[in-house]
C-alpha cells in the first residue's frame, strides 16, 4: 500500500469511528507523519489534520507544529493549503484561537501578494469563530513582533476587522480592542501612533463626546504639552510631534472639547521670536513652520478664555509682523515688486482673530500708540498686495470651463484667491478702531464633507508681484515624495531610543525580535513559533 493510499484509509476509518474515533490515535499520528512526505502527501495532511484535531487533544501540540511544518514548506502551494486549513483547528477547540490569531499575524509579513490574501482570509475566518481569541493573538505579536509586523497588525485591524460590522465586532470585542490600543500608545512609533489613532477614531470612541474627550487626552499625552524646550537645540522632532498629535485631535475639538492647551503650547514654547526662528532647518524651515500655523490657526477657533492672555497673543502679534512688511520707502525699493507670503499670513491673522474674539482686553498692541500706528501701517500695505493679487487671480480664471478650472493650476490659483479673499476680510475687520471680531471665513485649505471638517495640503501661497500668470513664487504642490522624509521614533516619540528596528527588543519567549524561530530564512521566509 503506498503512502497516499494509507493516508485516505487513516481518513477513512476516522471519519467512521464515531464515538470511537479515541481509539484509532496511531491513524492520526501518521497523517501528522505525512507532512514529510511528497507533495500530495502534505497536501492531503494539510486537510485531513484539522479535521480531526478537535478529537485528540494530547497531541494538540504535534499537530499544530505538523501544520506550522506546512506553512513553511518550500512549495508555495503547499503554503497557501496550510495556511488556507490552518483556522480548521479553531473550530469546537475551546482557547486555540489566541494560538492561532498569533501564528496568522505573524504571517502578515509575507510579501506574496496570494499568500498574503489567503493570510487574510484565514485571520477573517477565525475572527468569525472567536474574534476575541483572536485578537488576543494578533495583540500578541503587536506586543512581541518586530516593527514590520506590528505595522501589518495595525493595518489589518483598521482595513479588515473593524468593517466586518457588529456581528463580529461586539461590543466586548470592541471594549478589548480599545483597551489594548490604549496599552499599546504607551510605547509606539509615529507611524503607529497614527495607525492607533486611525483605529480608536473608527472604533465607539469617535461618536461620541466622552470618546473624543478620550481620544483628545490620549493625543495630549503624547504630544507631552509639559515637556520644557530650548530654544538653542529645538529639533524637528519636537514640532514633528506636536503637529502629527494635534493633527489627530483636532477633529474632536468642538464647543464642549477645547484645544486650549495645544493653543497655549504654541503660545509659550514655539512662537516666541528665538525659538520660532530655529526652527527646523534653512531648506525645511518655510514648510514646518507653515504646517505649524496651519495646525494652530485650526485649533485657536476651539480655544477657550486664556490665561495671560495678553502675552500668549503678544507671540502671535510679533511673528505676525514677520510676514507683513512695512511700506517700501524708498525709489529702489519702490522699484521691487512687493513679496508677500499669503499662506503664512492667513493663519496668523486667523489665529490673532479668533484669539482676540475670546480675549478682546489681550490685544495689549491697541493700547499702544507707536505699536497700534505700526500694525495698521502693516495692515494697509499686506491689503494693497492682497488687493492686487486678487484682481489678477479674478482675471486668470474669469470665464474658464469647468473642466479647465479642474486642472492642478487652476486648482492652486482658485486656492489663491480663496487665501487673498480670506486675509482682505480679516484685515477688514483688525483694521476697525477698536478691532472687530465678526467676520466668518472658512480657511483655505479647510474643506467640509457631509458637515465633517476636512484639511488638504496646498503650496505655500506667496507674491512676488508675478502674479500674471498665477505663479505662487514658482511653486507647485509638493508631492508626499517631496516631503521631508520623517524618521519616526520610538517611545512616544521620544529620542531614548536611536535605532526603533535594532533597539527596542520585546521579549518573546526570552527572545527579541519577529517571533520565536530562527528569524528570516533565504526565500523571505520566516520560522513561526511553535506552540
Amino acid at each position: 500500500m503506498d503512502n497516499i493510499e494509507h493516508l485516505y484509509k487513516c481518513y477513512d476509518i476516522l471519519s467512521e469511528a464515531g464515538e470511537k474515533i479515541k481509539e484509532h490515535e496511531n491513524e492520526y499520528k501518521d497523517i501528522l507523519k505525512a507532512v514529510k512526505g511528497s507533495s500530495k502527501e502534505k497536501r492531503l495532511a494539510s486537510q485531513f489534520i484539522g479535521k480531526f484535531f478537535k478529537h485528540f487533544p494530547e497531541l494538540a501540540d504535534s499537530a499544530i507544529d505538523a501544520q506550522l511544518d506546512l506553512c513553511e514548506d518550500n512549495d508555495m502551494q503547499i503554503r497557501r493549503q496550510a495556511i488556507k486549513d490552518l483556522p480548521k483547528l479553531c473550530l469546537d477547540t475551546v482557547g486555540i484561537t489566541p494560538k492561532i490569531g498569533d501564528t496568522l499575524a505573524q504571517l502578515l509579513i509575507l510579501d506574496d501578494p496570494l499568500e498574503l490574501q489567503t493570510v487574510n482570509a484565514s485571520l477573517q475566518t477565525i475572527l468569525k469563530v472567536d474574534a476575541k481569541g483572536a485578537l488576543q493573538g494578533i495583540f500578541t505579536q503587536i506586543a512581541s513582533g518586530d516593527e514590520t509586523t506590528r505595522e501589518r497588525c495595525f493595518k489589518f485591524i483598521a482595513a479588515k476587522l473593524l468593517p466586518m460590522g457588529s456581528e463580529v465586532v461586539t461590543k466586548e470585542v470592541e471594549d478589548y480592542l480599545i483597551e489594548e490600543i490604549k496599552k499599546i500608545l504607551q510605547d509606539v512609533s509615529a507611524d503607529e501612533f497614527h495607525l492607533c489613532m486611525n483605529i480608536l477614531g473608527a472604533t465607539k470612541l469617535g461618536t461620541t463626546v466622552t470618546g473624543h474627550t478620550e481620544l483628545v487626552n490620549l493625543a495630549t499625552e503624547q504630544a507631552e504639552l509639559g515637556a520644557d524646550i530650548d530654544a538653542i537645540t529645538i529639533e524637528d522632532e519636537i514640532v514633528e510631534r506636536f503637529i502629527q498629535c494635534a493633527t489627530h485631535a483636532m477633529p474632536y475639538f468642538s464647543s464642549q472639547i477645547k484645544s486650549t492647551q495645544f493653543v497655549v503650547f504654541v503660545c509659550d514654547k514655539l512662537l516666541p521670536l528665538s525659538t520660532w526662528n530655529m526652527i527646523a532647518t534653512a531648506v525645511q524651515q518655510d514648510q514646518v513652520q507653515l504646517r505649524l500655523l496651519k495646525v494652530f490657526a485650526e485649533m485657536c477657533a476651539y480655544c477657550d478664555t486664556l490665561e495671560n492672555a495678553s502675552t500668549r497673543i503678544d507671540a502671535v502679534y510679533t511673528i505676525l509682523r514677520e510676514y507683513m512688511p512695512l511700506p517700501s520707502l524708498t525709489d529702489d525699493d519702490l522699484a521691487t515688486p512687493p513679496s508677500f507670503q499669503f499662506s503664512h499670513a492667513e493663519c496668523l491673522l486667523y489665529a490673532l482673530h479668533m484669539l482676540g474674539r475670546k480675549n478682546p482686553d489681550g490685544l495689549a498692541f491697541v493700547n499702544d500708540p507707536e505699536k497700534l500706528k505700526d500694525f495698521r501701517s502693516r495692515l494697509q500695505y499686506l491689503a494693497r498686495g492682497t488687493q492686487g493679487y486678487i484682481k489678477k487671480l479674478e482675471e486668470s480664471v474669469k470665464g474658464k470651463p469647468t473642466d479647465e478650472l479642474k486642472t492642478e493650476e487652476h486648482q492652486l490659483k482658485l486656492t489663491a484667491l480663496k487665501t487673498t479673499s480670506n486675509i482682505s476680510s480679516l484685515i477688514r475687520d483688525l483694521f476697525h478702531s477698536p478691532p472687530s471680531f465678526k467676520t466668518e471665513i472658512q480657511l483655505s485649505w479647510v474643506t467640509r464633507k457631509n458637515n465633517k471638517i476636512s484639511s488638504k495640503r496646498h503650496a505655500p501661497i506667496t507674491f512676488d508681484g508675478k502674479a500674471e500668470n498665477g505663479n505662487t513664487d514658482d511653486k507647485k504642490p509638493r508631492s508626499s515624495s517631496d516631503q521631508k522624509v520623517y524618521v519616526p521614533p520610538s517611545g512616544k516619540y521620544s529620542n531614548k531610543v536611536q535605532n526603533y528596528g535594532q533597539n527596542r527588543q520585546r521579549a518573546r519567549n526570552g527572545s527579541g525580535g519577529g517571533g520565536g524561530g530562527g528569524g528570516y530564512r533565504n526565500n523571505n521566509r520566516r520560522s513561526y513559533k511553535k506552540y
